[in-house]
């Protein structure tokens, strides 16, 4: 059984409203608590690496499902709305995928439905999505559509 490992340093200065840099090889970046949880809003932050982290293992897991099913896709992209609840300390609730999937104008009406369920099922096969399956909401608002010539 293969095993990856990934790491990340980090440092931090100051008391909740401090700043600090994390280095995870591709990913470097400037961390702190955001504006909208009243702190300085400096950098990223742990609510946008989450839903970061859900919407690009989302992203890839649809690109590799689209491409081993032939379906001749114009353009993907994608949207995510992470929701955090504030009511008696922090709680993570929900997670929104909305790709936008641009067949192109040979797709065919099979190709339309395997693609509206493989927009289903990238959520339910991305690992990341997996690992929050049960303590966060995670939906999929797919908008599919086909280039007119």
């Amino acid at each position: 059984m293969a095993q990856h490992h990934f790491h990340l340093t980090a440092q931090w200065e100051g008391g909740r409203n401090g700043t600090g840099t994390i280095d995870a090889g591709n990913l470097k970046s400037v961390i702190s608590i955001p504006k909208e949880m009243r702190g300085p809003g400096v950098g990223t932050n742990p609510d946008e690496m989450l839903i970061g982290s859900a919407a690009t293992c989302y992203l890839i897991t649809l690109a590799a499902m689209l491409e081993r099913q032939n379906i001749p896709v114009q353009e993907l992209s994608l949207k995510t709305e992470g929701v955090v609840r504030e009511e008696r300390g922090l709680k993570f609730e929900r997670i929104t995928h909305r790709p936008q999937v641009i067949l192109a104008s040979s797709a065919t009406a099979d190709q339309r439905k395997q693609t509206e369920a493989a927009t289903e099922r990238a959520e339910r096969h991305c690992m990341i999505s997996n690992a929050l399956r049960g303590n966060v909401e995670l939906a999929v608002e797919a908008n599919i559509s086909t280039v007119t010539d």
